[in-house]
């Protein structure tokens, strides 16, 4: 562990380089679903969103996506112009709008995901519980959760 706590740089590049091509390689596999729907990576990471949290605001949404509202919004037409996502307002406060997957939306979501576990489940089954365990404890901090 102390030979950790002493890391090079050129061993920081190649673990810094691991993550692109890990993030490469797991939206690569997704890109024909992608093309067959004529949307892309931040439409893919939006639809993520919104499987993981029904009913998300759009505030909220801004948030995790760290995006601008005009980026976020040219993004939710394109998902409306094919059908993937819809719209409620809120019972208490009507300024807010809650966005949800359509039945279309769901079925991209899970032609897109299906694709992408194959690689991240063959990658934790290959590894141990204490690899998976630290791993997911490594990613946490360093997107600082």
């Amino acid at each position: 562990m102390k030979q950790l706590l002493y890391l090079k740089d050129e061993q920081l590049k190649e673990f810094i380089e691991k993550l692109f091509v890990g993030y490469r390689e797991t939206f690569t596999d997704a890109k024909k679903v992608l093309d067959n729907y004529k949307i892309g990576v931040a439409h893919q990471k939006v639809l993520h969103l919104l499987s993981l949290y029904r009913g998300i605001t759009i505030s909220q949404l801004l948030k995790k996506l760290k995006i601008t509202k005009q980026s976020l919004n040219r993004v939710l037409n394109d998902l409306i112009k094919i059908q993937a996502i819809t719209f409620e307002k809120d019972s208490v406060d009507t300024r807010l709008k809650h966005v949800h997957l359509s039945e279309k939306g769901e079925k991209i979501f899970e032609e897109i995901f299906s694709i992408q576990k194959k690689r991240i489940y063959k990658a934790l089954l290959n590894s141990s519980s204490a690899e998976v365990i630290h791993f997911k404890n490594i990613l946490n901090k360093i997107i600082n959760e």
